[in-house]
């Protein structure tokens, strides 16, 4: 009897040795694309080419069937040419970037989104695209690519245990061989690849696992259905400042509270209506969670806009405002369903999400291509609010404009460092002179220091002077930032620096000394928090050095443990 869910599919007895060669060996080739040296990262040209290698061989060993193999050989070639390109552009973009940028991460769910339509383009022989088998595609992809996933996990676990046997008898060559990186790579790829073709024909037995995840999505639905409409509820009550005000960020977890409602409204409502839910409680709670999308997305909408009024366009709020379009169009599609359907809602849904597929597939595919230039939208958007005010200079993200921006962001630094007043051509030059974006700040925050120690550090003795590389060293400290610091002479070479580190903290405190190369350094161990908690005022509290005397214990002349008195 076959185990194929498909009896139009062939059997394939070879799947899954023909998939665990294929992921073995692209493995081993990946490992190769990406193996390199620290500090030396990886070049543009090779992560593209590894990100080739990686969709290409997953993206066929989830896809192809005998059938029109060559069919899923031209997508993951395809699509993995795509991807590649889009990592190297994203890889390239910003200076020190990583390739998981957003573009990166869109163009990869245009894949995910890609890989069932084409499977069922591929069945059908044409551009149809039957709901069920549609729907089904994408389900078993999800359970095979998770379950491969596991399985190659398990498989790490047992490898492990049988070089640990070996080892105990003196045989450690799997030992050794688990720990090069190439030999992980190619037992992973062989695992996944081994697990994918293993569960692919058998695929109907998969389908008992598959209703199960939805039996268990379709009952938490109408958890979800009650708190969500219970949260809408009370907003007219509690409004929208609570939101606002939380730690939590509003508008990720509303885009997430959406998507979980479509996902559990779907396996209430299955293929069609031979597997929708015969409950009523559950197809309520579908319809009610389909209708809580678009006032979900409507509230998001909301909270972006405030964020963007507050600080102007990043490419992530741009993302975001994408994110919140696309609920806001499932929720419209969901109202205009229930309104042409009432409780026969998933008839008039079914196909609007088939379409919404191909749509969002081809959205996600746009976005991640070099074709809008979000980095530069979001450096017009942030110099806009620097140059008229709403953004002060110790508040400006030189950070982003010089890292996170690509080259429209480092311009406009330029510009900055060319023809902007002196604090600003400081903080500009500082920013575009850091070796990463984590220094950018600490660069940043030292160079306004520096400006505003004539304002913020009082010295004593009083009409002392302090020599430039103290004032520089003092500067890189924390101690002078966020408000008033004292800075006692002690001798030539040592001084105490006095400040809180957070504006109207406690007082601490800590020991410059300068050494035999005369650059003076903060001792790290000798920093001193203030306890109980002391905020006096620096720029008028009197400030001496005094001699104290301690009792310590002395062991044959030796000093032993801490001071007592």
């Amino acid at each position: 009897m076959s185990e194929r869910l498909d009896a139009r599919t062939q059997e394939w007895p070879l799947r899954p040795w023909i998939m665990a060669s294929i992921c073995a060996v692209a493995g081993i080739v990946f490992h190769w694309l990406t193996d390199y040296r620290y500090p030396v990262g990886i070049p543009p040209e090779r992560q593209a080419a590894a990100t080739f290698v990686a969709i290409a061989s997953v993206a066929f060993v989830l896809t192809v069937e005998r059938p029109r193999w060559l069919w899923s050989l031209i997508f993951a070639a395809g699509w993995g040419l795509v991807i590649a390109l889009v990592g190297w552009f994203t890889s390239s973009y910003n200076t020190h970037p990583t390739i998981f940028e957003w573009p990166y991460l869109s163009g990869i769910f245009a894949v995910l989104i890609a890989a069932p339509l084409f499977q069922t383009v591929r069945d059908e022989g044409a551009w149809r695209f039957p709901y069920e088998r549609l729907h089904n595609h994408a389900w078993m992809d999800a359970v095979i690519g998770a379950a491969s996933l596991f399985f190659t996990g398990i498989s790490f676990l047992l490898a492990w245990l049988i070089a640990g046997l070996f080892d105990l008898i003196g045989i450690d060559l799997l030992k050794d061989l688990l720990q090069k990186e190439w030999f992980g790579w190619m037992l992973a790829g062989f695992a996944f690849g081994a697990a994918v073709g293993l569960l692919r024909e058998r695929d109907a037995l998969l389908t008992t696992m598959q209703r199960l995840v939805m039996v268990v999505f379709s009952v938490l639905a109408p958890i979800l259905a009650v708190a969500l409409v219970l949260f809408l509820g009370s907003l007219p009550f509690t409004g929208l400042r609570e939101l606002w005000d939380s730690d939590i960020p509003a508008t990720p977890l509303l885009l997430v509270a959406g998507a979980g409602a479509v996902l559990l409204a779907n396996a209430v409502i299955g293929n069609g209506k031979a597997e929708r839910s015969p409950s009523p409680v559950l197809l309520w709670s579908a319809l009610a969670l389909v209708l809580t999308v678009l006032p979900l997305a409507v509230i998001a909408a909301l909270s972006i806009g405030q964020r963007i009024g507050q600080y102007g366009w990043t490419p992530e709020r741009i993302w975001a405002v994408i994110a919140v379009a696309v609920a806001m169009i499932y929720g419209a599609a969901g109202w205009w369903a229930a309104f042409k359907g009432r409780r026969e809602f998933d008839d008039f849904i079914r196909p609007l999400q088939t379409r919404l597929a191909i749509g969002l597939c081809g959205l996600a595919l746009f976005l991640a291509l070099p074709i809008l230039d979000f980095g530069a939208i979001s450096a017009q958007s942030q110099m806009a609010r620097y140059a008229a005010g709403r953004a002060p200079a110790d508040e400006f993200d030189w950070r982003a404009m010089a890292f996170e921006f690509g080259p429209a962001g480092r311009r406009r630094l330029q510009a900055i460092a060319r023809s902007g007043s002196a604090d600003q051509r400081k903080l500009a030059s500082a920013a575009l002179a850091s070796n990463n974006r984590y220094d950018v700040e600490e660069q940043v925050k030292k160079t306004e220091s520096a400006a505003n120690l004539g304002t913020r550090l009082r010295v004593v003795p009083e009409g002392s002077v302090l020599p430039p590389d103290l004032l520089s060293s003092i500067a890189g400290t924390r101690y002078c930032r966020v408000g008033p610091c004292v800075v006692t002479l002690v001798d030539e070479r040592r001084a105490v620096i006095a400040g809180p580190l957070i504006k109207n903290d406690t007082v601490e405190t800590a020991l410059l000394e300068r050494n035999s190369k005369r650059v003076w350094s903060q001792d790290i161990h000798s920093r001193f928090v203030a306890k109980p908690p002391f905020r006096p005022n620096l720029s008028t509290a009197p400030v001496e050095l005094r001699k104290v005397e301690r009792r310590q214990l002395f062991i044959d002349g030796k000093p032993v443990g801490n001071a007592f008195e």
